[in-house]
């Protein structure tokens, strides 16, 4: 693929709507993801609060790793 590799991306991501799988249980150990800007997605994980490092992937590595889950 031509995008980049996922990267770390430092500070906050305050105002940023996170949002986690109706599975996941209740005790704060969850992924978020979240539309970060136009063709990125961020994935973090809950525990580590809003400070949390940021994975970001772009949108056709984000869309081949759900392809990926579901087969």
């Amino acid at each position: 693929m031509a995008e980049d590799r996922a990267k770390f991306v430092p500070g906050s991501t305050a105002g940023i709507t996170w949002r986690k799988s109706t599975f996941s249980a209740y005790n704060g150990s969850c992924v978020e993801v979240a539309d970060l800007a136009p063709g990125q997605i961020g994935v973090r994980d809950s525990k580590a609060g809003p400070h949390s490092p940021v994975l970001v992937f772009g949108q056709a590595d984000w869309s081949s790793f759900l392809r990926t889950l579901k087969h």
